[in-house]
């Protein structure tokens, strides 16, 4: 069996084909963009923080099926979280991406396990998360 095969499986797939969260999120208190050179991603993140919990989070980007399915699935993941949550949900996320064994936290994210064996990619996977980061560290 591929590597790839596990990765473009159904909900991976599904995401991508209809992203979930796609969309410019008015009004918003954290904007930030983010790209991967080495694969041509481009991702716009908007998120609406209130009293220290996302309220809101949307992207707007183009890239390959994994860099897009990941913002989709991250959208989903962390609408309601604390903003440390969130950060802590992002570091599980990094570490099943260094090959750890995906953290029971992550929910469908583990969709994305596999990418970890594709060293290529894991940029791809990682840059929303990558973009959060930089949204949520910006003063707003």
């Amino acid at each position: 069996m591929s590597l790839l095969e596990p990765l473009y499986r159904d909900l991976l797939l599904e995401h991508y084909k209809r992203p979930r969260n796609r969309g410019r999120l008015e009004p918003h208190s954290h904007r930030a963009e983010g790209l991967n050179p080495s694969c041509g991603d481009e991702l716009e993140l908007f998120l609406r923080v209130e009293g220290g919990l996302i309220a809101g989070l949307s992207f707007l980007g183009e890239g390959c099926a994994i860099s897009q399915a990941t913002a989709s699935l991250m959208t989903e993941a962390l609408t309601g979280k604390s903003v440390p949550e969130a950060l802590e949900l992002a570091e599980k996320f990094r570490a099943m991406l260094r090959g750890d064994a995906p953290d029971p936290a992550l929910g469908e994210l583990k969709t994305l396990q596999g990418v970890s064996k594709l060293h290529a990619r894991v940029k791809c996977a990682a840059l929303a998360w990558t973009t959060l980061e930089q949204a949520l560290a910006q003063p707003h």
